[in-house]
């Protein structure tokens, strides 16, 4: 019995897999449902820096091990410390976390089954795309427990309608696979044995192009979201002069122009 506790407790809380650009960050408490700790999120943030700044991950893609994507945050951990210093430590720490997906220059795309709950489904939110499976169910569901969960409506509120993102907010009700695509949630659902094929696909066509203007693109579509409109045009307009200097760019207009496939430098 204590060989079985000992090797529970020394299984990564984060597993990593790279192949051919495309790395792919597993959270891995699947008997708590993959939930945010703060020793996972600690984790996952130190991965997530070390990928923004290598260059030979192209894309990134978020799973879950065992029945689920990630159901919140660690509900006992939450109330191990009632003290406000310690809650506010903690949820700084995960919009850090959150923020940093969307900043860093690789793509990253959630894979999602099973549930994906409260700052779960703000995880998937946050990723710039996001594929589930046929049996993935979506809920912020904190305020069944007389918990608004207000750190995951920035990036539902982001994703969704205002009115559909407040009904899920204000009922903590789930949503079926379809309804998140319909919603705007996710991009694709697939049955579960098709998922990660159905990734591929994406990751495939995304390693196909440029990093250069991949890099240049995602960080302009985040700040412009941000802006007036005058202001969004002012920035994309500078966003593509720049992308322009670029050699890649030169060399797909002109690959385009003598019926070529481009040969990508990465510049």
């Amino acid at each position: 019995m204590n060989v079985n506790t000992q090797t529970v407790a020394a299984e990564p809380l984060l597993l990593r897999q790279d192949e051919g650009g495309v790395t792919t960050l597993t959270l891995n408490r699947p008997t708590q449902f993959n939930s945010l700790s703060q020793a996972l999120m600690s984790e996952l943030q130190a991965e997530l820096d070390r990928i923004a700044a290598d260059a030979s991950v192209r894309v990134l893609i978020m799973a879950g091990a065992g029945k689920a994507f990630c159901a919140g945050h660690d509900l006992k951990e939450m109330r191990s410390d009632a003290s406000k210093a310690f809650q506010q430590q903690l949820f700084r720490q995960c919009s850090k976390l959150m923020l940093t997906l969307v900043r860093m220059p690789q793509p990253v795309i959630a894979r999602v089954h099973g549930i994906a709950t409260a700052a779960g489904c703000q995880l998937v939110s946050m990723c710039d795309l996001a594929v589930a499976s046929d049996n993935a169910r979506f809920a912020v569901s904190g305020v069944n427990l007389g918990l608004f969960c207000s750190t995951p409506s920035v990036g539902l509120s982001r994703n969704l309608g205002r009115k559909q993102a407040m009904e899920m907010l204000l009922t903590g009700d789930f949503i079926d696979a379809q309804a998140a695509l319909a919603r705007g949630l996710v991009n694709r659902v697939v049955p579960l044995e098709q998922l990660d094929a159905e990734i591929k696909k994406l990751t495939d066509s995304i390693l196909a192009k440029t990093p250069v203007a991949i890099k240049l693109g995602k960080q302009a579509f985040y700040r412009q979201l941000e802006m007036g409109l005058e202001g969004a045009y002012e920035l994309a307009s500078e966003t593509m002069a720049c992308n322009m200097m670029a050699e890649d760019a030169r060399e797909g207009i002109d690959a385009f122009v003598t019926k070529r496939k481009p040969q990508w430098k990465g510049r």
